[in-house]
């Protein structure tokens, strides 16, 4: 984003750096502090649980995603799309062989159906691409899973392939969106409001346009959250109380949470997912 596109926005982008974050760290923060001190703080950090099908199924579908775009757009395929599936299999976290097998034939079909509903014409501006935004107090910086250009502007695209089909207002409320689409204008310096959630299962994308005050708004709580957890983290060094300053959030989510076992509080809150929930069903 130049200057011009910047105050056009209402935005001051300053090279002062303050606190970084990334769109997965405001939102460990936002959901468990004690899960973000676990995770970000602690030296070193407690030990993890396993490995999770679901998070292992998005692993495979991104990087086939990614693989594909790779490919001249002639080659972009039903029978490619598949095939890098396969490529980039792991059975991680599935309950067994017989699961694995039944999801890997289905996430070869959405990538397929995926790569069957692509236009030629449009070459993705970035693929994986790493994109950062500065502002007086912060710096924002994550890894976009797809850039698209749409006439003079950008399109922030995020794949899904949970089990929540995802809605408009899941696009039009979501931090990590609206901050990559911030860090894209700024690093590719293009008009970017556009954010857009391409869930593969279901086939549905769901898009969102920000306007200048849901951009101002999602910026601003993501100050607030940084300036929070920064301080917390400062108060801990000093000799504060972890427990006090990164209390535990208990919540039905706690049991998947993958730093259950260090946590009683979590433990308590709700009993231990299988690792193979919440595969598509």
């Amino acid at each position: 984003m130049g200057p011009v596109e910047g105050a056009q926005l209402g935005f001051e982008f300053e090279t002062t750096r303050l606190v970084k974050l990334t769109p997965a760290r405001l939102a460990t923060w936002s959901d468990c502090p004690r899960r973000y001190r676990m995770t970000y703080v602690d030296k070193p950090p407690p030990p993890r649980g396993g490995a999770r099908a679901a998070s292992t199924l998005g692993a495979v579908v991104h990087l086939a995603l990614r693989a594909l775009f790779d490919l001249p757009a002639p080659r972009r395929t039903r029978e490619a799309a598949a095939g890098l599936v396969d490529r980039n299999w792991s059975s991680e976290g599935f309950r067994d062989a017989a699961q694995a097998a039944q999801y890997r034939e289905r996430a070869r079909g959405w990538v397929a159906d995926y790569a069957e509903g692509l236009d030629p014409e449009d070459e993705p501006v970035g693929r994986e691409q790493w994109v950062s935004v500065s502002t007086e107090r912060i710096v924002v910086e994550g890894r976009v899973d797809r850039i698209d250009r749409r006439g003079a502007e950008l399109v922030v695209v995020d794949y899904k392939s949970g089990s929540h089909v995802p809605t408009e207002r899941d696009a039009a409320d979501s931090p990590a969106l609206a901050l990559y689409a911030l860090a894209t204008e700024r690093t590719l310096r293009r008009p970017c409001t556009q954010v857009e959630l391409h869930h593969l299962p279901s086939g549905e994308v769901h898009a969102w346009r920000h306007d200048r005050d849901s951009l101002r708004a999602h910026l601003r709580r993501a100050e607030e959250a940084a300036g929070e957890f920064a301080a917390a983290t400062d108060e801990l060094e000093r000799g504060g109380d972890p427990d006090v300053l990164f209390p535990p959030r208990p919540a039905p989510r706690c049991g998947s949470c993958d730093m259950r076992r260090n946590c009683p509080e979590g433990r308590a809150a709700a009993p231990e997912t299988v690792p193979w929930s919440h595969l598509v069903p």
